[in-house]
C-alpha cells in the first residue's frame, strides 16, 4: 500500500522551511537583542538543506520539469516519446472542445500544457507536489474513487488512467472514478498482468502501443482502451 506518511511530510516541507526561519530568528534576537532589521539570521544546517530542497522543486515546477519521482508512491515517469504520443491523441481524441482528464498520470499532464492544450484538463494524483498546477489539480486517492466534484460526470471526452499499483483492488476503485466520469474514450496504461481486469472492469482491449518509462521497469507494461487507439498512435 502507499506510504502516505510521505505525503504528509512532503505537503509540511515549505511549513517546515518557514518554521525553521522563524526558529532560528528568534533565537538569534534573543540571544543578541537585536531587531528584526538588523540582518538576516544563521541558517542551522538543517534549515539551510531544507531551504535548498524547497527551493529546487519549486525551480523544477516553474519550469515544468517534474519533480524526482516517488517509489513509496509507486511513481515512474512516462519517457518523453510515449508522454508525447499518447498526449497528442487525447488531444485528436477529445477535439478542440473536449475536456480531458489523466488520474495518476501527471507527466502526461505535464506534456499535454507543453503542448499547448486549450481543452479544459484536469490531473486527478495523491502527490501533491504537483499542487504547483492550481485549478487543474485535484487530489485524488484511489481508496475514495468517487470523492471528485459530483458536476463531473459526463463532463469528460477522454480520460487516460494509470493506477499506481498493479492489484485487482488499485484498478477496480480506479475504474469507479472512470465510471463515474463517462468518458467517450478510455487509455489506460499499466502492467500486461492487468489485461483481465482491465477488460472486465472497464470493457478495454489490449493496444499494439507499448508505453515506456524514463526508468526501466521490472514488469511488463502495456496500453489498452476502449476503441483502436492503434489507428492513431503508434
Amino acid at each position: 500500500p502507499p506510504n502516505y506518511k510521505l505525503d504528509r511530510l512532503q505537503r509540511n516541507r515549505s511549513s517546515r522551511v518557514g518554521e525553521s526561519f522563524c526558529a532560528v530568528g528568534n533565537r538569534q534576537k534573543m540571544r543578541s537583542g537585536e531587531s528584526d532589521d538588523e540582518g538576516p539570521p544563521e541558517l542551522s544546517d538543517y534549515a539551510k538543506a531544507a531551504l535548498e530542497e524547497f527551493l529546487r522543486e519549486r525551480e523544477e515546477q516553474e519550469k515544468g520539469t517534474a519533480p524526482e519521482e516517488d517509489w513509496q508512491l509507486s511513481q515512474f515517469w512516462y519517457s518523453d516519446e510515449t508522454a508525447t504520443a499518447l498526449a497528442k491523441e487525447a488531444l485528436r481524441a477529445a477535439g478542440p472542445e473536449g475536456a480531458i482528464a489523466c488520474i495518476s498520470c501527471p507527466t502526461l499532464y505535464a506534456k499535454l500544457r507543453e503542448l499547448g492544450c486549450k481543452n479544459t484538463l484536469k490531473l486527478l494524483e495523491f502527490d501533491r507536489r504537483f499542487e504547483c498546477h492550481g485549478e487543474d489539480f485535484v487530489h485524488y486517492d484511489y481508496n475514495a474513487p468517487l470523492e471528485i466534484p459530483l458536476d463531473w460526470q459526463g463532463k469528460f471526452t477522454v480520460v487516460v488512467l494509470d493506477p499506481p499499483f498493479l492489484s485487482e483492488e488499485c484498478l477496480s476503485k480506479t475504474a469507479e472514478t472512470v465510471k463515474f466520469l463517462r468518458p467517450t474514450f478510455i487509455i489506460l496504461c499499466t502492467g500486461a498482468v492487468m489485461e483481465p481486469y482491465a477488460e472486465q472492469l472497464l470493457g478495454l482491449r489490449l493496444c499494439k502501443f507499448e508505453p515506456t518509462h524514463t526508468r526501466k521497469l521490472g514488469n511488463e507494461f502495456k496500453c489498452f482502451a476502449n476503441y483502436n487507439l492503434d489507428e492513431f498512435c503508434s
